[in-house]
């Protein structure tokens, strides 16, 4: 196992580049092993999904030094078990020494508890500015999928990176999925990015006075590699725009992608749960049957979600079967503060 040699990101960098390869299987074996085997389970997709850009990035980058920030951390185990932390990923008795998210109690190569999204830009801002008022070098990553780019504070925080300028890259990892479904303007420029290699005229990111790099393969660690060092140490904010595969390598979380970002423990096999829940009803119905209830009797309600349908009953097959009501019910992506003032401007004209 390459795992067995890793230790540190320090161990990481004497690796073979072929070992690279084999390093990115046994973090998917250790992902699985604690995904199947803790009962709270963890982040499925959005772990599997990153792990040859992790590695890349540990291999390229200096941290703690240079600082990685992860935007709400749903995608932070392949960086965990890099930096010092595999114990709790490969031994049932240290699950609980590794919490789901990153926390700066926990490792010197983690900055912030992060619980919550669109934040790693604005947090990266802030880090870059106070290198730069105290005259230091180091570089500055922030991590952002594609899902929480809908997010009010990540336009904030791209709009002012723009203007501060200074050493700051950003990667968009983008797997065309948030949690559920994305919805909102942006996601149809990240398309034409995505299907002309980056090449459209309409680029969202240069719009606002950023430079911009394109990867298409997200999972071929010697191009991530390859692309990380043409900008370290770069003297200006930069957006690289990195197409990958939410649940990469685990086949039911690559077709099945919504169910597959959260689970509790399941067959690794089959990804069936290892411990069914009683048939009961349960918050999650009654409130999907209630608001479905008002919205046929009253073509005026609307239900307005932020990126979390599924947390209110909504799941992916009641939504594709909500046929006449399909105009009373709106998902504005994870944009929590649009859909309160949304809601405000509907219930002010009646």
């Amino acid at each position: 196992m390459a795992l067995e040699k890793v230790n540190s990101p320090k161990d990481l960098k004497n690796l073979k580049r072929e070992e690279l390869v084999e390093l990115a299987d046994d973090i998917r074996k250790a992902l699985l092993n604690r995904l199947t085997n803790y009962p709270k389970g963890g982040h499925v997709g959005p772990n599997f999904g990153v792990v040859e850009m992790t590695i890349a990035l540990h291999y390229v980058f200096n941290s703690p030094i240079d600082k990685i920030v992860f935007d709400v951390s749903h995608q932070a185990y392949p960086h965990k078990i890099l930096t010092g932390r595999k114990d709790g990923f490969l031994y049932e008795d240290k699950f609980k020494t590794v919490n789901g998210y990153t926390d700066q109690d926990e490792s010197e190569h983690d900055f912030f508890r992060v619980g919550h999204t669109s934040t790693s830009v604005s947090l990266a801002t802030g880090l870059a500015k106070a290198r730069d008022l105290r005259g230091a070098k180091e570089n500055i990553i922030a991590l952002i999928g594609d899902g929480s780019l809908s997010g009010g504070l990540a336009y904030e925080g791209l709009s002012n990176a723009a203007e501060q300028g200074g050493n700051l890259i950003i990667i968009a990892n983008d797997n065309d999925q948030s949690i559920a479904e994305n919805h909102g303007g942006l996601y149809k420029n990240l398309r034409e990015l995505r299907e002309s290699n980056g090449e459209a005229p309409n680029n969202f990111f240069k719009s606002l006075g950023l430079d911009y790099k394109y990867v298409a393969d997200g999972h071929d660690i010697n191009k991530l590699i390859e692309v990380f060092e043409e900008v370290k140490d770069i003297d200006h904010p930069i957006v690289l725009h990195i197409h990958t595969i939410k649940g990469k390598g685990l086949p039911y979380a690559e077709k099945d992608r919504e169910p597959w970002h959260y689970n509790a423990n399941f067959d690794p096999k089959t990804g069936e749960p290892k411990t069914k829940p009683e048939p009961k009803e349960e918050f999650g119905t009654i409130t999907f049957d209630f608001l479905t209830d008002k919205m046929e009797k009253d073509p005026t309600v609307t239900f307005i979600n932020a990126g979390v349908p599924m947390g209110f009953g909504f799941t992916k097959d009641r939504r594709e079967k909500l046929d006449k009501l399909r105009k009373q019910y709106v998902d504005v992506g994870i944009a929590e503060e649009h859909a309160t003032t949304f809601s405000s401007g509907m219930a002010t004209n009646g």
